[in-house]
């Protein structure tokens, strides 16, 4: 399964800067304002709290910011009503990208994700023109730096995976998307700390860019996809952005 999230590794790795953690903050902010309104601020019955305060933590939210987040929208504090929108469509030469969103303002949203999506030779599509190419999957992903790569494995295997995959310093294990919640919580229960946990859409096939506008248009599309507060999560299948990024 090498290289389904080689474009989020090299995200990892090569670090974030103060405003890009800024960013980070307010998302993952927005989603537990939501998962806290949706099923309440207890995380022993809320599974999707767990999950995204999971997520927090793995992007080094502190833990104040979580706690203060999380009783603010159990106090209704936060008069935002912030609703999952999913959009998809096509970037330079057929890249096909899916764009998941929280948003207070979906008239605003689906306009800044429009203009993004002109402004570099893409498309915004139907629902449905693009998902069809992905399927979803957990991906559990740790820092080989700080454990044994062969306890790793084991671990993972006896808590579940289905798959795993080691790229330089970085150890992905996969599992049925069902199962990432679970198997999370068996290794850290191992003490075993997390660059991410989440579910991904992994395409089913890739796209190589070769012409070098269509490579510049699909770097600037995905720039200003992740840089708006409204994106949460971008999934796409072209194939060689980790290449080009480290050019």
């Amino acid at each position: 399964m090498s290289g389904h999230s080689k474009w989020k590794n090299i995200m990892h790795k090569k670090g974030k800067t103060d405003a890009q953690r800024a960013k980070i903050f307010t998302k993952i902010g927005r989603e537990i304002t939501m998962v806290v309104r949706d099923g309440g601020p207890d995380i022993a019955s809320n599974s999707r709290l767990r999950d995204v305060i999971a997520k927090a933590k793995a992007n080094n939210v502190p833990n104040d910011n979580i706690d203060r987040v999380i009783k603010k929208a159990a106090g209704d504090g936060d008069g935002s009503n912030y609703e999952e929108i999913t959009y998809e469509g096509y970037g330079p030469a057929g890249v096909a990208i899916i764009v998941e969103t929280l948003t207070d303002n979906r008239n605003r949203t689906a306009g800044d994700l429009r203009h993004f999506f002109d402004k570099n030779n893409g498309n915004l599509g139907q629902m449905g023109s693009v998902s069809w190419m992905f399927a979803p999957k957990g991906i559990i992903v740790l820092s080989l730096n700080e454990y044994d790569e062969d306890k790793l494995v084991e671990d993972a295997i006896d808590a579940g995976a289905i798959d795993y995959n080691v790229e330089e310093d970085v150890f992905e294990i996969f599992t049925d998307s069902n199962d990432v919640a679970k198997i999370r919580e068996i290794l850290e229960d191992k003490n075993y700390t997390f660059l991410s946990s989440q579910t991904e859409m992994i395409p089913s096939t890739y796209i190589k860019l070769e012409n070098e506008d269509d490579i510049k248009y699909m770097s600037r599309l995905l720039e200003a996809l992740e840089d708006n507060d409204d994106v949460q999560n971008v999934w796409h299948n072209w194939e060689n952005q980790a290449e080009c990024e480290e050019e």
